[in-house]
Parts: C-alpha cells; structure tokens; sequence
C-alpha cells in the first residue's frame, strides 16, 4: 500500500473490541498513511469496562460516540460505527478510513467502502478473523505497535507479583514455507527477462495477496533485513547517482 501524507482519514474505533493502551503507537502508525480528519470511537461508555479509554480519549483528541445497549446480545455500538462510516462515506470528506477493530463484523463495511473507491486500513489484535482481514487494503496488528516494556517499582521491600508492572510483547510469527514460497511467487509475477523484480513493487504486491503482510511481525523493521534474514534470494542494491539513495533489486536465488 503506498503510503502518503496527503491522505484525508477517517478514524473509526471499536472500544469493545482493542485495548486502549496502545493508542499513541497506533496513531503514529496511522500518520504513516495519512492525516486523520475523523477521530471517533464508539462504545458505551456507562459501562466500566470502557473506562480505560477516557483519559486516552483527552490526550489524542478522540470524539467519543456514546451508543446504549438497547438489548442484550445486539451489538448496538457495531450498527452505530457503521452508520457514521456510510455518512462520512458520503460527505466526500476523506479519502480512506481506519477502522481499529478486531470485529469481523466489520468486514461487509470494509468491503463496501473500497467498492466507493477508499482505501480501507483495518487495526485489530491477531485473533481478528481472516475475513475482516481480507476485505481490507492492509491490516495491522496492534502486537506490533506494542513496544516490549519491563517496569518494576523501584521500592525493593515491595517484591510482590503485583507491584510489578509488565507489559510483554507476544511472540513473533515464524517465517513459514508458505510466506517464502508467497516471495517466490510474487518475485516471478514482477521479474524482468533476467529475474530481478523491483524492491518497492514487490512489497506491494505482498500487500494485495497478503493484507495484513508487515515485516515486524517477523522481527524486521523493513522488508530488506527480511528477505536477506531468508537466504534464498539474490539482492542487487543498484546506484541512482543519488546520494543515499538506491534501487534495490530481488532475485530468487538458482539451484
């Protein structure tokens, strides 16, 4: 998905459904694809299990929706984010919309939003089904944004589990034969008379097979270290007469 900072968003979030504390991560991570013009999150918020997210609310600047819960077993909060989606959709207001949800309900909304033309970046946790996952351009996880962080009090004659404050990043996702033989393949549907397939295009054809494709969930910040973490493909860094700029080229490495 090519990113730019031109890109109007509207930003859509599910507070049932994505802890809160993670918020600043992913807001840096949504400026990567553009400016967020919407800031809306949904819930009910008479409930304490949506608390957590108040203060969070204050400091990003999030316009809470309060949605009741007409009935037991209706996701009214669900219906309202949806209607507000299909409404900004038609002032033309935005480009794309990020929809923060591990809900896959959510996947006809996703689908029908790029069938008008927008570009759809879906954030949830990695239990987010693969239907929702799909219907979007790229999907992030929020384990990803989650810096591994180890706090303890500092009063060593407090030395109980529950003094202790730890937040642990879940582990990472092995590289599989299937996500390699998803390289292969992409290389061989981009690659020149001699093989070489271009680096920037490559990563975005990974993106349309795979939505929710990033390299840290393998432990890389980048594509690069990724691929070469593999083994099994050729790099050609070429030269632009460009300072520090380069055209980076992969190739499927013979025999």
């Amino acid at each position: 998905m090519v990113t730019t900072k031109d890109l109007k968003l509207a930003v859509l979030i599910d507070a049932d459904n994505v802890p809160y504390a993670n918020v600043k991560e992913m807001f840096e991570e949504i400026a990567k694809y553009g400016t967020p013009t919407f800031k809306r999150i949904y819930a009910d918020w008479t409930k304490p299990t949506v608390s957590g997210w108040k203060k969070v609310l204050l400091e990003n600047a999030i316009t809470p929706i309060q949605q009741y819960s007409y009935s037991t077993g209706k996701n009214a909060t669900d219906s309202a984010l949806i209607i507000d989606a299909m409404d900004i959709l038609y002032t033309g207001k935005v480009d794309g919309f990020c929809i923060v949800s591990s809900d896959s309900d959510f996947t006809r909304l996703a689908t029908r939003l790029r069938e008008a033309g927008m570009k759809v970046i879906g954030i949830g946790e990695k239990k987010t089904l693969l239907p929702f996952i799909t219907a979007c351009d790229k999907f992030i996880y929020m384990e990803i944004l989650n810096p591994e962080v180890e706090n303890e009090e500092e009063n060593s004659s407090l030395k109980s589990s529950k003094n202790k404050v730890k937040q642990v990043k879940k582990p990472l996702n092995k590289i599989d034969p299937k996500i390699i033989r998803l390289f292969s393949d992409s290389i061989s549907d981009l690659a020149d008379e001699d093989g070489w397939a271009f680096l920037g295009e490559l990563g975005n054809l990974m993106l349309k097979k795979k939505p929710d494709f990033d390299p840290r969930n393998y432990g890389f910040s980048k594509l690069l270290p990724l691929l070469k973490s593999m083994n099994r493909f050729d790099i050609d860094e070429r030269d632009t007469g460009k300072p520090h700029i380069k055209h980076i080229y992969i190739k499927k490495k013979q025999g």
